[in-house]
């Protein structure tokens, strides 16, 4: 799932992430529209519309958790919670951002997604993106922040040696996304171009990107991914692409099928080898990594057993700050009365301090030993 990052974290096994750009004019309207319409149909439990603003000073579960802050280009942010599989709880957030804060020049509102399960994800679970975002060809949401590069439909690689490296660069360094890339033996008809994605189960359907390679660019092709990725491209098959830096479980020749039939029936091999691929550890970019942190320590949207737990929490804390403000008043009182003996030991009670007898010193007879012994009987918590 996740692209680019130089940490050894790996994506956890209960999350899904994802990062997008929406091409359209109202984004957040689109979102709302589309949580309204499956909550009513009982689908979402339930879920929130906040000010990103307003949400980092209300966190509820972290109030002074930093990470909690989405940015000062987030625009809006969204919560939502649903269940899987009977009683798995789900809980996600969606987050949209102004463009200049992710891509200069860059077409579209950018959007994070973050999502996370209380068991490990299951892949024919319903996607989250689809939670936020209506299943809509109508509703450009599904744009990669590489740009030219679209979710649900079939991508075809530039023509230019120099733009089709570029391409697979940023797609393997840049993208969230698994990019799975099929070189044409032969033209397809309407049934040959539907995308691979569709024959994926629902969770990881929004996580693939499909590349297409017509049947000339086989050599050029070829050589751009042996050149950029190295692997190779078999003429008229397909690649999963790997990772950069490559995850230590990926074998090229695992993750190369030699030929996929484009008429339109199910790839059975390429679609088990984009599930493997899925599988393995996935690198955590620190930004999908804060979207996490935010997730878990950010998150609003409480259910009512949640509530009465985050209340009899916020009792305990107070009840444990106001003890220490206690105990902080006593030991004040008494460092008080503790200065005011010693004072008055060495001023003999009237204000005035008493001058030595002239003679011998004695190790203890200046008004600063006694202040001094006073004090140290104010340590001893015997005396």
């Amino acid at each position: 799932m996740a692209k680019n990052s130089s940490s050894s974290t790996t994506v956890p096994d209960t999350a899904w992430l994802g990062r997008g750009r929406h091409l359209g004019p109202e984004p957040e309207q689109d979102v709302r529209r589309n949580l309204i319409a499956l909550k009513a149909a009982g689908v979402l439990d339930d879920f929130l519309d906040l000010d990103p603003a307003e949400a980092a000073r209300s966190t509820v579960l972290h109030p002074r958790d930093e990470s909690a802050d989405p940015g000062p280009s987030a625009r809006r942010l969204f919560e939502a919670r649903w269940r899987v599989a009977g009683d798995v709880t789900v809980r996600a957030q969606l987050t949209t951002y102004d463009p200049e804060a992710r891509r200069k020049g860059s077409e579209g509102v950018t959007w994070i997604l973050a999502a996370e399960a209380r068991r490990a994800w299951a892949a024919h679970w319903p996607s989250p993106a689809t939670m936020f975002w209506p299943d809509s060809d109508m509703v450009a949401w599904d744009h990669d922040t590489v740009p030219g590069v679209r979710l649900r439909t079939t991508n075809h690689l530039p023509k230019d040696d120099d733009e089709l490296r570029r391409r697979l660069r940023d797609c393997t360094r840049e993208s969230w996304f698994i990019h799975v890339v099929v070189h044409e033996a032969m033209t397809p008809d309407v049934m040959g171009q539907r995308p691979v994605s569709a024959f994926l189960p629902p969770s990881l359907r929004h996580r693939v990107v499909e590349h297409r390679g017509t049947p000339e660019q086989a050599q050029i092709v070829d050589y751009a991914m042996k050149r950029e990725l190295s692997v190779r491209m078999p003429r008229g098959g397909a690649v999963v692409v790997p990772t950069a830096p490559p995850d230590p479980g990926y074998d090229a020749d695992r993750f190369t099928v030699r030929s996929v039939f484009l008429d339109g029936s199910e790839p059975t091999e390429l679609i088990g080898r984009v599930k493997e691929f899925a599988a393995l550890p996935q690198p955590l970019p620190a930004e999908a990594e804060r979207a996490l942190t935010r997730l878990r320590q950010g998150w609003h949207l409480l259910t009512p057993d949640e509530e009465l737990v985050h209340a009899r929490t916020m009792v305990t804390r107070y009840a444990e700050a106001l003890d220490a403000m206690t105990n902080s008043r006593d030991l004040y009182r008494e460092a008080a009365e503790a200065a005011q003996a010693a004072l008055a030991e060495v001023t003999g009670g009237d204000g005035v301090p008493r001058l030595p007898v002239p003679g011998p010193a004695k190790a203890d007879g200046s008004p600063l030993s006694a202040l001094t012994k006073a004090f140290g009987r104010f340590r001893d918590p015997h005396k």
